[in-house]
């Protein structure tokens, strides 16, 4: 199973056998580099941990643990001790991508994923045992017919099943806002507050001990999120790399250039053939583990860009659930009423684990490449779904 996985993480590599259980782990190496090994190990409670993704606000965690007897400064370790100390229930308190499996000797053994279901996690249960893996691929054939994606927002123990510990839409968000009269909020004041979430977002999501680029459509949403991390990264002397991919001349290959001019990034660039595209498809379709023919026409050029991007950073920002979460399809602009744009926008963002982020994650793990995805921070989605629909449209 770790064999398949390599891709996911070509830096390292690490397992540890307990009574009744076996965790392995492939690393990619980010945040605390020479130290961040896994299977973490808490001696006082004799917890194993393998973890895949980013907690962004694992400092602020790590402060309100009682236990301070930390061997690294990874952010995976922090839900290693937070699991110890307050349980499975308290993985909401974490703000991230992640899936998480920990184990002791004695019995106890849990698996969790994001509330968002950013990072991949997948489960099967044959002739009375149960396994777990990132990808479909490190399952062998005879699993295969039993592989189910794990429900984010979920953990499980083998004492009570499935339990929820959080969700992508916060319950107070996922009934349509109250009906408004006149205006509504005055637009300044909104635009104001949505720039404020963003740039928060975008600046949690530059953590680590590696340098961070942005994938750059020359879209709206992209280029938004470009702007952010520049402006980051200069106030502390630094220039933002940034990423286009498409044919030649292809209208977003140049509007990608006018924006990467504009904020004076590193501006790198892949031009594809039809003959390219065509040949890379069979490794596109293996490494997203989807047949959906929108999804994998979409796969194609970011599995392109991601191959030529990994050679220059390991984790790269995108735009991605922007759309869903600001109403950016044209679909959307036909619903009648506030409820049922609202009512929309929710079924999209609970299901974008199986679409949209499974092929974000799959096309630049592929490479040994992480992407985040700031619009789906959680924090910016209860703040975005709060919006009337007439603020809403991106």
């Amino acid at each position: 199973m770790l064999d398949a996985l390599s891709h996911r993480g070509p830096d390292d590599e690490g397992q540890i056998h307990l009574e009744g259980s076996w965790l392995g782990h492939t690393r990619l190496s980010i945040v605390d580099i020479s130290g961040g090994t896994q299977p973490f190990h808490s001696p006082e409670a004799d917890l194993w941990l393998v973890g895949n993704g980013e907690v962004y606000n694992h400092e602020e965690v790590r402060l309100t643990l009682a236990d301070n007897d930390f061997a690294t400064d990874s952010d995976n370790e922090v839900a290693l001790h937070l699991l110890a100390e307050r349980g499975p229930e308290a993985l909401g308190e974490l703000e991230g991508m992640f899936a998480f499996i920990a184990a002791d000797s004695n019995g106890f053994f849990v698996a969790a994923r994001d509330p968002v279901g950013i990072k991949p996690l997948y489960w099967a249960e044959r002739e009375g045992s149960v396994r777990f893996a990132s990808e479909m691929t490190a399952f062998e054939v005879e699993w295969l017919p039993h592989v189910e994606a794990f429900p984010p927002g979920c953990y499980w123990t083998p004492q009570n099943g499935l339990e929820r510990f959080a969700v992508a839409v916060p319950e107070s968000a996922r009934r349509p806002p109250p009906a408004r009269t006149g205006t509504g909020a005055a637009a300044p004041t909104v635009i104001a507050a949505t720039r404020e979430a963003l740039i928060d977002s975008v600046e949690r999501q530059m953590m680590g001990d590696v340098p961070v680029g942005v994938f750059l459509s020359g879209g709206l949403d992209s280029s938004v999120v470009a702007a952010i991390a520049a402006r980051y990264l200069d106030l502390r002397g630094e220039r933002l790399q940034t990423f286009a991919v498409g044919t030649e001349d292809s209208p977003d290959l140049l509007a990608a250039r006018v924006v990467a001019e504009d904020l004076g990034s590193d501006h790198h660039e892949r031009i594809y053939t039809a003959a390219e595209a065509i040949a890379v498809l069979p490794s596109v379709v293996r490494a997203i583990e989807h047949f959906d023919p929108s999804l994998v026409r979409s796969a194609v050029p970011n599995y392109l860009l991601a191959e030529m991007t990994a050679r220059h950073v390991k984790v790269v920002l995108t735009g991605e659930g922007a759309d869903e979460l600001f109403a950016g399809y044209e679909y959307l602009r036909e619903l009648d009423g506030e409820a049922a744009l609202h009512t929309e926008l929710v079924r999209t963002l609970d299901g974008l684990h199986d679409l949209n982020l499974q092929r974000a994650d799959r096309v630049t793990m592929a490479h040994g490449l992480e992407a985040r995805v700031p619009f789906l921070d959680r924090q910016l989605i209860g703040f975005a779904m709060a919006l009337p629909r007439s603020r809403r449209y991106s």
